[in-house]
């Protein structure tokens, strides 16, 4: 009887045909409860929505509102390895190579002269390459300087298409991140690159050779207005070029960026500004 009667009572809860209520609440009490929950979700909606269109109209689709960044941008090298910064390869195996070659040859693609005189100007060398909105009026798409790739003269490759990694004699190509609105020199004096070898392999680097001369980046191509402002920027280049490393050893090398108003490295990230890899070229068959 016990269990009849548990029954019934569930039954009664679900739909008690005698108060027409379906799990206690006749339809009125469940209309006004679905109808109080849809208007108080409508209403977070809206609100949600208000919020983030009015701080969407705070932001400049060109430039960002707040930059956290480090005051020392970082360095990158072309071309790398696939899982670490080293480049290591045997003169007499062309595959062991020939990548890195092909690598360059895509990356620099884009600085072909063609290119860059249909893309960019031909600008005044050494002094900022500043151009100002004028109030509320965006001066948008701002122009870019153009950096041509014969400015990296023997490691361009133009006239040695395999980058002098055929002789032992390999470029590597460096580049400055990019920092919006950022300035890296003062007084008229341009950044520019230095490398060389760690303490133990200090007397194994050889003679290096800077393209463009003295490894500068040249002020004309700087501030950086952002992706979208400066749609044809071409970033500035360093090509080092190692004329006679010691082969079938590892060298660890650093190239670091020299500028009078950026500091290099910092407590937050000691390799700001500078970047470090392995090289080691074979010469054994």
């Amino acid at each position: 009887m016990a269990k009849d009667g548990d029954s019934s009572e569930w039954k009664d809860f679900i739909w008690n045909p005698r108060t027409r209520e379906f799990m206690g609440r006749t339809a009125s009490s469940w209309g006004l409860i679905l109808l109080f929950y849809l208007i108080f979700y409508i209403f977070l909606a809206g609100l949600f929505t208000l919020t983030m269109y009015v701080m969407l109209q705070t932001l400049d689709d060109h430039k960002p509102t707040w930059q956290d960044r480090l005051s020392t941008p970082g360095m990158m090298i072309r071309p790398k390895g696939q899982e670490a910064l080293e480049i290591v390869y045997n003169v007499h195996n062309t595959e062991s190579w020939d990548m890195y070659a092909q690598a360059l040859n895509k990356f620099l693609d884009p600085y072909n002269d063609s290119v860059q005189v249909q893309k960019n100007d031909e600008c005044t060398p050494d002094q900022y390459f500043v151009q100002e909105d004028s109030g509320d009026v965006k001066n948008n798409p701002k122009r870019s300087c153009q950096f041509n790739r014969t400015i990296l003269d023997m490691c361009s490759g133009l006239t040695d298409r395999y980058y002098g990694y055929k002789d032992g004699k390999p470029c590597i190509i460096i580049k400055l991140n990019r920092v919006i609105g950022m300035l890296p020199g003062k007084d008229g004096k341009a950044p520019y690159v230095t490398c060389g070898a760690k303490r133990e392999d200090s007397e194994k680097i050889g003679e290096l050779t800077y393209f463009p001369p003295n490894g500068t980046f040249n002020l004309m191509y700087y501030p950086y207005y952002g992706k979208k402002a400066q749609v044809n920027y071409s970033q500035p280049l360093v090509a080092v070029k190692f004329n006679n490393i010691t082969a079938n050893e590892d060298i660890n090398i650093e190239c670091k960026i020299n500028a009078n108003n950026i500091p290099t490295g910092n407590e937050r990230d000691k390799f700001a500004g500078r970047v470090s890899f392995k090289l080691r070229i074979n010469t054994n068959n």
